[in-house]
């Protein structure tokens, strides 16, 4: 019997937010707002100082990578599109060989993207001791590039690597790359080419479609009349070496082809992505982390998300019921935003929350600027290290 697949939450736009406070409007407005949501004390004695960032795909759309509900995202330009799920995949080989293909020909354009502004004045923001954690929704690994001393928890997994379905065991990603470029070597003379003409270098989506090439979030490509069922995909190495011990108790059986290609006569060792797929579960020991992420911070500030993933919002829910302040800088409307800044003061300047319809790629590195030339550093709250001259000039260079 053929599971039914799951509903994709939210592909059409929410209403338009309601800007708090109003002043947030002109850019000035919303850096003032910001200034005083960050610097304002703990909105309750028991809860620190320290802010913590809830991340999503709209931070890496100025790293020319697609996001799903902003005005040029997946869901608007393509509108049948849909994510693989996690149950087609691990029962269905053919599934398999077209999802490798599409992540084959997205796998050189992710690697070839690099962090933003954004993603860098996130660092500032941890180098000042505003911001000590950050929970991220985004499966590329920009933030650990841009700041590997903030700590960064990646709830829905990360792309860098392939994990087996059988032994668990975490492979490289790049060297996975490799295996699927020698076992398909039409597919690699194709993306060589592609690459070559910069088809998928094009950060414009109406572009891409022009050039015949779909590019989604998740790195993966889609190609119109490609022969996907042509496409083949490496074992596990462990299982292939060791046979893996099944669920059920038995010893798995994993088979190649001559060229070390998966067979379809193989029950197990089957390589995924290290992300959390569409209908797949997020591991218990991340969830436990999301939540101390919430808990050992005093505010939240959520950057470029409509939360529309469950995982997400009740991240933010939970902060909200722990009496945390937020404050949400998106384009567009967020999933139930009205209830996370109910009973707000009316004439409060942003300490209690705020509410910014802004893009984050501007927006972040002038607050950092902003804080950098504000009282915050005569109220103590900067660390001497971080306003150094050499620090200010990137980001006066990012700003220009």
């Amino acid at each position: 019997m053929k599971k039914p697949l799951i509903r994709i939450p939210y592909t059409t736009r929410f209403p338009p937010p309601t800007l708090i406070p109003s002043t947030t409007s002109t850019i000035p407005g919303a850096l003032a707002a910001l200034q005083t949501f960050l610097s304002a004390p703990p909105a309750h004695p028991h809860l620190p100082a320290s802010t913590v960032l809830l991340t999503g795909a709209g931070l890496s759309v100025a790293s020319g990578l697609a996001d799903y509900r902003g005005e040029n995202g997946t869901y608007r330009v393509h509108a049948a599109y849909r994510p693989i799920y996690y149950h087609e995949f691990l029962s269905n080989h053919e599934a398999r060989k077209r999802y490798w293909a599409r992540s084959f020909l997205g796998w050189s354009a992710l690697r070839a993207a690099a962090p933003n502004a954004g993603h860098y004045a996130v660092r500032e923001l941890g180098r000042m001791g505003v911001v000590n954690a950050v929970v991220t929704q985004n499966v590329d690994s920009f933030h650990g590039r841009a700041h590997p001393e903030v700590p960064t928890l990646e709830l829905h997994g990360y792309l860098r690597a392939t994990v087996c379905t059988s032994c668990r065991g975490e492979f490289s990603r790049e060297e996975f790359q490799g295996e699927l470029a020698r076992l398909n070597p039409v597919w690699d003379a194709f993306l060589q080419e592609a690459v070559a003409k910069g088809v998928l270098g094009v950060e414009d989506p109406h572009a891409r479609g022009a050039a015949g090439v779909r590019m989604n979030p998740d790195g993966d490509v889609e190609v119109p009349g490609a022969p996907y069922t042509t496409f083949r995909y490496p074992a596990c190495p462990r299982c292939l070496g060791s046979s893996p011990t099944l669920k059920d108790g038995t010893r798995g059986r994993v088979e190649v082809d001559n060229d070390g290609a998966w067979s379809p006569t193989s029950n197990a060792g089957v390589l995924k992505p290290a992300v959390v797929m569409f209908g797949e579960s997020i591991p218990e020991h991340v969830k436990v982390a999301a939540e101390e992420a919430i808990d050992g911070a005093g505010k939240l500030l959520v950057l470029a998300t409509s939360m529309a993933t469950y995982s997400a919002w009740r991240l933010a829910k939970r902060a909200k019921d722990r009496g945390m302040p937020i404050g949400i800088v998106n384009i567009g409307g967020v999933r139930g935003e009205e209830a996370f800044f109910a009973h707000l003061e009316p004439d409060q300047a942003g300490g209690q929350g705020v509410r910014v319809d802004m893009s984050t790629d501007t927006l972040l590195p002038a607050l950092v600027e902003e804080l950098r030339n504000s009282s915050f550093r005569e109220a103590g709250a900067l660390p001497e290290e971080a306003s150094q001259e050499n620090e200010g000039a990137i980001f006066k260079n990012m700003l220009q």
